[in-house]
């Protein structure tokens, strides 16, 4: 099965394209710039996850007829009334480094306890081809460590702490990490919904 995963994150893909081969052993993964080397950027002009994930795998199908699946992650922080949410990868501006969204994060949260530091990754799933659309969804619980710890991964993983782990997705080996997070989860339900549509 070849399929085209709608992102531009290198990061990300890697990230997908691992679990995908764990969950789906025939794919043959397509990146963006396989079919687009010049790029194309779709704009996530969403209010939710759910939207933003469509929008992006719908738009590449449309555009290449690949059969085609785009998520969409939220981190939602309990203290902060569910921020920063949809704007998870924007969270201290439209060009912010993961970094910067990670300083944010700590500064909003400095003061607050741990057993008040909990939070929520959220991944939500679309697929795009032909025959059908289909949604899947993961959730991650955990709290947000006091400081950053561990140098792997991407994004919001040097502070995040999943629920019964003393470490950070940023100190796990990768498939440590695919096996608690949302991501992994996510896709895992996606893999499992494929199936029993082609039964």
């Amino acid at each position: 099965m070849k399929l085209l995963l709608a992102t531009n994150n290198a990061h990300k893909r890697e990230e997908m394209e691992a679990i995908l081969k764990q969950v789906i052993p025939d794919v043959e993964v397509v990146s963006i710039a396989d079919v687009y080397p010049e790029g194309i950027d779709v704009e996530e002009t969403g209010e939710t996850l759910e939207e933003n994930a469509y929008l992006k795998a719908k738009t590449l199908y449309d555009l290449t007829g690949l059969p085609t699946i785009a998520d969409d992650t939220g981190l939602e922080v309990d203290a902060l009334n569910g921020q920063p949410g949809v704007r998870t990868a924007r969270f201290a501006g439209e060009n912010a480094t993961y970094q910067d969204n990670v300083n944010l994060t700590l500064e909003k949260l400095h003061g607050v306890p741990a057993e008040e530091r909990l939070a929520k990754f959220r991944t939500v799933i679309c697929f795009c081809s032909d025959v059908r659309t289909v949604f899947a969804e993961g959730v991650c619980e955990g709290r947000i460590a006091e400081a950053t710890s561990g140098t792997a991964g991407f994004g919001y993983d040097p502070i995040f702490l999943p629920t019964g782990s003393t470490r950070t997705f940023a100190e796990m080996e990768s498939g440590e990490k695919h096996e608690l997070s949302h991501r992994g989860r996510a896709l895992r339900e996606f893999a499992t919904l494929l199936e029993q549509y082609n039964q």
